[in-house]
């Protein structure tokens, strides 16, 4: 006979559970939908986020301008080295004919050469009590063993040296391309936020940085705004002035990470080719031009010409312009020109 039970309802608390499951699912749903809209970042977020990659692309234009300074050097010391081992082989090499010679003569004489001698007696310390009695070519062979022996160990250096800088210049040329991929990883991810504006926004932008350029000519043209101490409209030295003058020919040219001019410039590179054109040379890159001369840690004291460094770990540097103002290349994206140098955390001056 079949059973005829009722069906097992659900426990009250199974109940509570799904249902407060639903409301939750549902609730997500609309928040999802309501975030959604507000997703894309307007103009000034999209410039603040820009803005930041821009500068986290200095540092990192700054530590690849370091590297490359330092490669550039070890190739020239390792073409030094090179040449010097080459010719202090073609030295070894006259060293050991002349030896060959010595030798030849000995044997056309019947004698025998002295360091044979040597290794054949069968009582060194004779042998060395009898060297009084050599002969003058005996002599002048000893003499040439002696340099030859000289030679090698200063080869056995020197190519010792060049094997250490070879592998110095392989891990900075791995630390120059692990810089150069930074670099352009934070300018592609800026330009990609550029695109998600419209473009009349990215015109605005683009208007915006322009303004920012005239007005801080017409700044530095004009007296000091008060909101930046102001130092002194001076030359620094005579070298500082031609600096300062070749620079200024230059505003107006575009930013560009890595160069050096005469075209295009990044900060350090601005500044080296600036002392560069007044016969002086000073360091790539922003951190090592902060020791390259006297540092001056009020603004009040400076002059026109002096560097001036700023952050806290120096990535940026710029020519000091009078009435408070700094002549610089500032970042992607902008020209050599001037600004305040209260716009930026000034850490000190240097004086070349």
């Amino acid at each position: 006979m079949a059973s005829h039970r009722r069906p097992k309802q659900p426990s009250r608390t199974r109940v509570t559970v799904l249902t407060t499951v639903a409301a939750a699912a549902v609730a997500l749903s609309a928040q999802a939908a309501n975030a959604a809209p507000s997703a894309k970042p307007n103009k000034d977020e999209v410039k603040s986020k820009v803005d930041k990659l821009y500068e986290e692309a200095e540092k990192a234009t700054e530590k690849y301008n370091g590297a490359k300074e330092k490669q550039d050097k070890l190739e020239k010391q390792i073409s030094t080295l090179q040449d010097t081992v080459a010719r202090g082989q073609e030295d070894l090499n006259k060293l050991r004919d002349g030896i060959g010679s010595m030798a030849s003569a000995q044997y056309r004489t019947g004698s025998i050469d002295p360091s044979v001698q040597l290794f054949l007696s069968s009582n060194p310390d004779d042998f060395l009590d009898k060297a009084s009695t050599l002969n003058q070519l005996s002599g002048q062979q000893v003499e040439a063993l002696k340099k030859i022996q000289e030679k090698q160990r200063e080869l056995a250096q020197e190519r010792k040296e060049a094997s250490d800088k070879l592998k110095d210049l392989a891990s900075t040329r791995t630390e120059l391309g692990k810089k150069k991929k930074e670099v352009q990883g934070k300018l592609a991810q800026a330009q990609k936020l550029l695109l998600t504006l419209t473009e009349q926004e990215r015109a605005a932008l683009k208007a915006e940085e322009a303004r920012a350029s005239r007005a801080s000519e017409r700044t530095a043209l004009n007296s000091s705004t008060g909101t930046a101490p102001s130092g002194s409209s001076k030359p620094a030295s005579g070298r500082a002035a031609q600096a300062f003058a070749a620079a200024k020919t230059k505003i107006g040219s575009p930013y560009v990470w890595g160069a050096t001019g005469p075209s295009a410039f990044d900060c350090s590179g601005l500044t080296s080719w600036a002392y560069g054109q007044a016969g002086v040379t000073i360091s790539r890159q922003s951190q090592a031009q902060a020791n390259d001369g006297t540092r001056i840690y009020s603004a009040s004291q400076l002059q026109v010409g002096d560097l001036v460094i700023f952050y806290g770990d120096q990535h940026h540097v710029g020519l000091y312009a009078g009435n408070g103002q700094v002549l610089h290349a500032p970042r992607s994206g902008t020209v050599v020109r001037y600004e305040s140098i209260g716009n930026m955390p000034f850490q000190f001056g240097v004086r070349i």
